[in-house]
């Protein structure tokens, strides 16, 4: 799995202003902004990044991830 599979995948399913991948092809960190996050808890956001990679996770292309979710508000008020 490439930064660019992975990207593609949660682009697909969440209107994102921003992602940032690192990792080594299973494991990943990932920096997400969308403002489908609007409202939404930090487990309630990861169930849905999760969601768009469930195929991908349980055949063990992406074993794991680690991520920050941002609204576009929050994102904007992060030093970066």
């Amino acid at each position: 799995m490439t930064a660019e599979e992975l990207q593609s995948l949660i682009a697909a399913s969440l209107p994102c202003d921003h992602i940032e991948l690192d990792g080594d092809g299973r494991h990943w960190y990932a920096t997400i902004v969308s403002k489908d996050f609007e409202g939404k808890r930090p487990i309630q956001r990861h169930q849905q990044v999760y969601a768009a990679l469930r195929t991908k996770m349980l055949s063990d292309e992406v074993h794991a991830l680690s991520m920050k979710t941002f609204t576009p508000t929050e994102w904007a008020a992060e030093p970066h």
